[in-house]
């Protein structure tokens, strides 16, 4: 029910957007879903490391807040993994403000502030400054 007192009915479209996430192709976009850019990128990773990678997926922001969507990332890592691997997503409650939070902190670190870019020196520098200060 609307605020104003208005009765609709949502169908099955309510499930296409979260879709997307998994099938970018369903809106014509030809991009990887969420899955298979998570595990892309474990696999460009030292073979050392993989198995925490793949032990440690954590779901962050707000178009992760779909109910269902840690058990359906869980679902298409595994089958895109090696059968051996165990497979971890964790999706906290707070999820939808993680990334704020983190990049808060990690602002607030006395060793990133030599990262800070001012206006003035992008404006001076142009982009060739974020290169110089922070890698």
């Amino acid at each position: 029910e609307l605020p104003d007192g208005q009765v609709i009915t949502i169908g099955a479209e309510r499930f296409r957007c979260p879709e997307v996430l998994f099938q970018p192709s369903l809106i014509g976009m030809e991009a990887a879903g969420i899955h298979e850019t998570t595990y892309n990128s474990i696999m460009k990773c030292d073979v050392d490391i993989r198995k925490d990678l793949y032990g440690n997926i954590v779901l962050s922001g707000g178009s992760t807040m779909f109910p269902g969507i840690a058990d359906r990332m869980s679902k298409e890592i595994t089958a895109l993994a090696p059968s051996s691997m165990k497979i971890k997503v964790v999706a906290p409650p707070e999820r939808k403000y993680s990334v704020w939070i983190g990049g808060s902190i990690l602002a607030s670190l006395s060793t990133f502030q030599q990262m800070w870019i001012s206006k003035g020196e992008y404006d001076e520098s142009g982009p060739s400054i974020v290169h110089r200060k922070c890698f």
